[in-house]
């Protein structure tokens, strides 16, 4: 198949930030074949299988979301005035009743969101396994290829319970054996490494304070020995700040540090707190970053130091985190806050719109591994696009249209494509039905509150 996108702005989002006031994208198959200013070869389009008018459009690489927790979409709207240990502690009891069901239902929403929002590749950080919940790992897989995202999933765990000094009741941890054995037996059904994958696998140890040095370390040699990437949450908040002080002895840098959890195979979750010397390190290492900061306004975590990462050389990427922590999900709107936020720490200068395209899309690609396919519009990378329509009454009048993007309302869809196959058209999600997706989610939600007594 070859689609021919024309007559758009085109932001490339390459190593010299190419743009396109009047430009176009070729698609062969699942790569793209061209890019360029103004309209496509005549002879290309005589022949394409589609030709999408972009006049009024934007054309960007298709967003990247780099940290996420689908299951939650099930439980959004609770502990409204919570910070981090105070939101876990009261959603966690809830999450012991997650099953196959529940979890299928919330992330096939919340993936429907993502597309609808303009994410083409998405992780999740799934570490919640009930002991009757049946394969809650293997439906979000499944949630991915019915709405048809591009998914690299982690296998998280918990093997520090209450009972043990960790914040997670012990119902809700594992063995580290049984995490060990449940990681292996995820790398081994799901992931591919193959080029051009839909489906990646990581291994993702949950956090210091639910997790034993002993699966930190074994689920790093093990992910090693398979050849996946690592992730983890770390420098969160001021209370895990403590807990790594009182029982480690030291910041939660230093004790991924003293892990072997930094390099570059490894991506950190939210680096909020991070001291003299923390952002050096995780530049000296090659360590990522999931930035997200609609997350961490909306628990009050802090203001990450995004723009002296970026200026250190840390690869960062935009996060939406978990629904129940970030209600929107969106995207498009991370990328706005990332701006906000930057500048609520530094100023007016620490980051421009571009800069925040930049953290979606090739910033992203980064922080997964796979700059080399993914995060810029050139030819020979995967054709994962996204197609605004920036011509409406919300962006009327701002002739800049990454701008209009950015520091604007969300746009919507003219077309979202992930590897040359339509996902979105006309802001409307056309491989799943999308009332039915919120249908089973509020089924699902209900399910589950009723289980704990909300």
């Amino acid at each position: 198949m070859t689609t021919v996108i024309q007559g758009c702005a085109v932001a490339t989002v390459d190593a010299a930030g190419t743009e396109h006031p009047d430009g176009h994208v070729v698609l062969d198959g699942d790569r793209i074949a061209a890019v360029g200013p103004g309209p496509a070869d005549p002879a290309v389009v005589a022949v394409a299988d589609t030709v999408v008018d972009g006049r009024g459009c934007l054309a960007t690489p298709g967003l990247v979301n780099t940290h996420h927790h689908l299951y939650q979409w099930a439980t959004r709207g609770l502990a409204q005035q919570e910070d981090l240990f105070g939101w876990l502690t009261t959603l966690y009891p809830v999450w012991e009743g997650l099953d196959e069901e529940v979890v299928g239902a919330a992330a096939a929403a919340g993936l429907g969101w993502l597309a609808l929002t303009g994410c083409t590749s998405t992780t999740d950080h799934h570490y919640v396994f009930p002991r009757d919940g049946g394969d809650v790992l293997g439906a979000t897989v499944r949630a991915a290829r019915e709405v048809g995202l591009r998914f690299h999933p982690t296998r998280g765990s918990m093997d520090l319970g209450r009972s043990r000094g960790g914040l997670p009741p012990d119902s809700l941890v594992e063995t580290t054996d049984a995490a060990l054995a449940g990681t292996l037996a995820a790398l081994d059904e799901h992931h591919d490494p193959a080029p051009g994958s839909m489906l990646r696998m990581g291994v993702a140890p949950c956090s210091p304070f639910s997790v034993t040095e002993a699966l930190m370390r074994e689920a790093a040699a093990l992910a090693r020995d398979r050849g996946a990437r690592l992730h983890t949450h770390l420098a969160e908040t001021l209370d895990e700040e403590d807990f790594c002080r009182s029982s480690f002895g030291c910041s939660p840098t230093e004790y991924a540090d003293r892990l072997g959890w930094l390099g570059g195979d490894v991506w950190l979750a939210h680096a909020v707190h991070l001291h003299d010397g923390d952002v050096r390190r995780l530049a000296g290492t090659g360590t990522a970053v999931a930035h997200c900061p609609t997350s961490n306004a909306r628990l009050g975590s802090g203001l990450a130091p995004v723009a002296e990462m970026r200026r250190q050389g840390v690869a960062v990427g935009l996060g939406v985190d978990g629904s129940a922590s970030n209600e929107e999900s969106s995207l498009a709107t991370e990328m706005h806050a990332a701006v906000m936020v930057a500048r609520l720490r530094e100023g007016p200068a620490a980051m421009t719109a571009r800069d925040a395209l930049a953290l979606a899309t090739v910033g992203g690609a980064r922080v997964l591994g796979r700059e080399d396919e993914l995060g810029s519009l050139e030819p020979g990378k995967l054709g994962d696009v996204a197609l605004w329509r920036v011509d409406g009454l919300g962006h009327a009048g701002c002739e800049d249209p990454v701008a209009a993007l950015v520091l604007g309302s969300r746009p919507p869809l003219a077309r979202l494509l992930v590897g040359g196959a339509t996902v979105v058209e006309d802001d409307t999600l056309v491989t799943a039905d999308q009332h039915d997706l919120a249908q089973r989610a509020v089924t699902a939600t209900r399910d589950l509150q009723a289980r704990s007594g909300r």
